[in-house]
């Protein structure tokens, strides 16, 4: 058998990988959609708990200071006003998407090169 040799990727090619900051906003977002989803509902009376919203705004208030504001956190407070939306992972998804958007713009910034320093 001959081998397949493998494709290299150009020497000036950027590969993202999530920093410490998006690392520990995911565990947070996977932390929070836990405790939403599998362990309020077995001590916390419905989807008006006021415990639930909290957790909310705390996340809300950690994620932006990790990640900065991001349009995707809004559905993760819309989603408490439709019925049975609130059974989805939301601030799982929105720190996904997050990343996922992130990443073409730091390659694309990286083949960009540096920017000229204008007086």
């Amino acid at each position: 058998m001959t081998p397949v040799p493998q494709a290299e990727a150009p020497p000036n090619a950027v590969t993202v990988t999530p920093g410490p900051r998006l690392r520990t906003a995911m565990i947070l977002a996977i932390l929070a959609d836990v405790l939403q989803l599998i362990v309020f509902p077995l001590f916390v009376a419905g989807a008006e708990s006021p415990v639930d919203d909290i957790l909310d705004l705390g996340v809300a208030a950690i994620l932006t200071a990790l990640v900065g504001w991001h349009w995707e956190f809004a559905p993760s407070f819309i989603g408490k006003l439709v019925p049975g939306l609130d059974l989805v992972p939301l601030w799982s998804l929105a720190v996904i998407n997050v990343y996922r958007k992130a990443k073409p713009s730091a390659v694309a910034s990286a083949h960009a090169g540096p920017t000229p320093h204008r007086p």
